[in-house]
């Protein structure tokens, strides 16, 4: 049997988008996501993604049945699995970040500051995506908006069209996206302050980071924490905080070579884990 890798997208981006990482990532493991975070109302979203982190909880427990599995996820998805497997490391043999940096120290303080005064949409993407446009009158004219935008025309062959395909849904006037503008918002408006202070110290299950050589997202958080967490378990991927979208088949290697170095060759190819 092959191990299984549980995978957790990035805010708006349906894990259907993921779909040729995915494949090449499904010729060692058994590749399982949840279709969309937080949209379960039994699960809002509020500060500091607690209850998200019990929707990924309550999914494993469900799937697994308690089994401990590969955590992979990015962006937002990579943080939900860090702060899982800190609160419940029985469910997870390792943690796989693609660019989920840890926001940490004097960063997360003033985060801290800024959402205490309701100011977030100054200084996160809110302050784009709550004005996002999310109707199109048709699939044909989603495309042609999102191709003409310099950040989805670096996603490799197939994955726009991957991303409509998952993301869109029939709407009195055409299409529209799936994940719920409003919801995407809420959560960046709500990007967690503590999780310094959940990776402080020895962290109960390894860590594995990759990070987009242009990303943005990485010089804006910090890496200093995060490379305190994962120490040499750190790779540099082509790209920006989109890079799975823009290399799937590297990143699906590297995915591949990181469960490697965290867990051992053996492990990660599905042999029983060691006795004793």
């Amino acid at each position: 049997m092959k191990p299984i890798l549980h995978f957790s997208h990035a805010n708006s981006y349906p894990a259907g988008t993921y779909r040729q990482l995915f494949e090449h990532l499904d010729k060692e493991f058994d590749v399982q996501a949840l279709d969309m975070h937080a949209h379960n109302p039994a699960f809002p979203v509020r500060d500091g993604w607690r209850e998200l982190v019990d929707e990924l909880i309550a999914e494993l427990e469900t799937r697994y049945r308690g089994k401990p599995v590969i955590l992979a996820g990015h962006s937002l998805g990579g943080m939900l699995s860090l702060m899982a497997a800190a609160r419940r490391p029985e469910l997870a043999r390792c943690v796989v970040l693609l660019d989920s940096p840890v926001v940490a120290g004097w960063r997360a303080f003033a985060w801290r500051v800024i959402k205490r005064l309701n100011a977030e949409d100054r200084y996160s993407p809110s302050r784009l995506s709550v004005r996002r446009r999310n109707v199109w009158p048709g699939e044909a004219d989603a495309l042609r908006h999102f191709a003409s935008k310099e950040l989805f025309a670096a996603w490799a062959p197939g994955v726009l069209q991957d991303y409509l395909h998952a993301g869109l849904a029939p709407h009195p006037e055409g299409v529209q996206l799936r994940f719920s503008r409003e919801v995407e918002t809420a959560i960046y408006r709500t990007l967690p302050h503590h999780v310094g202070g959940l990776v402080a110290g020895e962290f109960p299950v390894p860590v594995g980071y990759l990070a987009g050589r242009i990303s943005m997202e990485n010089r804006q958080a910090g890496l200093a924490a995060t490379k305190a967490l994962v120490g040499r378990n750190f790779r540099l991927m082509p790209g920006g905080h989109l890079f799975p979208m823009e290399f799937p088949v590297l990143t699906a290697q590297a995915i591949r070579d990181m469960v490697c170095e965290l867990i051992g060759a053996e492990l990660a190819l599905g042999a029983p884990a060691p006795q004793g």
